[in-house]
């Protein structure tokens, strides 16, 4: 997954929001790797918790998803 920066954030993580997410809008995912967990969220709606999991998961998972 190739991604652009969303935006930085000096208290928190970097988030790379999914080259496949549309521009206009639509599908927005954004990824954020720190040490020992990957987090995932949906960019239009931040009030939610991001999913996080395991290096070895998220590999698996984008591994599963090239496919």
């Amino acid at each position: 997954m190739s991604g652009e920066k969303a935006r930085l954030d000096l208290d928190g993580p970097a988030w790379f929001k999914s080259s496949y997410s549309a521009g206009n809008g639509g599908e927005c995912v954004e990824v954020a790797a720190c040490p020992g967990r990957v987090h995932v969220r949906d960019s239009k709606d931040m009030a939610r918790a991001a999913l996080a999991v395991h290096p070895t998961a998220w590999s698996a998972f984008v591994e599963f998803a090239a496919l």
